[in-house]
């Protein structure tokens, strides 16, 4: 049974990467790709109480795209909130989006919700492709997860601190900053879930136990090989997609966290409720209650 409160959505968009193609401003590729899946999620009948923009907003940390991703979000009617990624600056990005840095320098923050708290960490190394957890970083999670143990709380960063197989794209385990973020997070009971982007891939995997997802990417997707690369052979392997772009919507409900991960495209429907439908409907009802 159900405490009768209705579910929490958070959604979550990552790696945008506008100004991938530098000169086509408006009629760029990726942006047209965020544009889609802002529009899809906003026409939704059942709308998020706010959106996360999970890092890699910007290709190469240019003022001008992340004035015009801030400009795109005026249109949603829930809070939105960025986070870093390896291709972002941090400093641009706070212009466009002030109000998100903390007075150790990171975009790092934490979201309230009644019965929910969201952490916000900032993953970012400059100038480097992986990821990073500094001690700083680490101290500052430590501090808000021993200050609520009894709240479920839901990490996001934009680097999945997991090996999935993707050779390029993977950390080693025996990185600084993966080992400082399972020992960080080992232990500690309330965390019900970690979301990441980064991967450009659905991924589902734990960490210390802990369910970890990995939202798709507004971007092209990268494919999905999961054999070793040799970096002295290029081998003609295809790395990137035009894979539909995605986003996820995370539900708390009942003090459960279940993640949904939707493709955008002109999807032709196979399918409606209509009149015919009724009895089938009424029988699954029937079934569960």
């Amino acid at each position: 049974m159900g405490d009768g409160k209705p579910a929490l959505l958070i959604a979550q968009i990552t790696d945008i990467h506008i100004g991938f193609d530098a000169d086509a401003g408006e009629d760029e590729f990726n942006y047209k790709r965020f544009i889609a899946v802002r529009d899809h999620l906003l026409a939704q009948e059942v709308q998020p109480d706010c959106l996360i923009l999970s890092g890699d907003l910007a290709d190469g940390g240019d003022p001008k795209c992340y004035e015009r991703l801030a400009r795109a979000v005026e249109a949603c009617p829930f809070p939105v909130y960025p986070m870093t990624g390896n291709h972002d600056t941090r400093s641009v990005l706070v212009k466009a989006f002030p109000g998100f840095e903390n007075e150790e320098g990171f975009v790092q923050y934490t979201i309230d919700f009644e019965g929910l708290r969201v952490l916000c960490i900032d993953s970012l190394d400059q100038g480097r492709h992986g990821g990073a957890f500094c001690e700083k970083r680490a101290a500052w999670v430590t501090r808000e997860l021993d200050a609520y143990p009894e709240t479920p709380t839901l990490i996001v960063l934009h680097h999945p601190p997991i090996v999935a197989g993707i050779d390029w794209m993977d950390p080693k385990p025996s990185e600084d900053w993966y080992q400082r973020f399972h020992e960080t997070v080992a232990g500690h009971e309330q965390i019900v879930g970690i979301a990441c982007g980064h991967l450009h891939r659905p991924i589902v995997s734990e960490v210390a136990g802990i369910p970890l997802s990995v939202t798709p990417a507004v971007a092209p997707a990268v494919t999905l090989d999961l054999r070793p690369v040799d970096t002295e052979v290029a081998d003609n392997r295809g790395i990137v997609a035009a894979e539909p772009p995605f986003y996820s919507l995370h539900r708390w409900h009942d003090g459960r966290l279940v993640t949904h991960m939707q493709p955008v495209g002109d999807w032709q429907v196979l399918a409606r409720y209509e009149e015919h439908l009724k009895p089938m409907m009424q029988g699954l009802a029937d079934e569960r209650d």
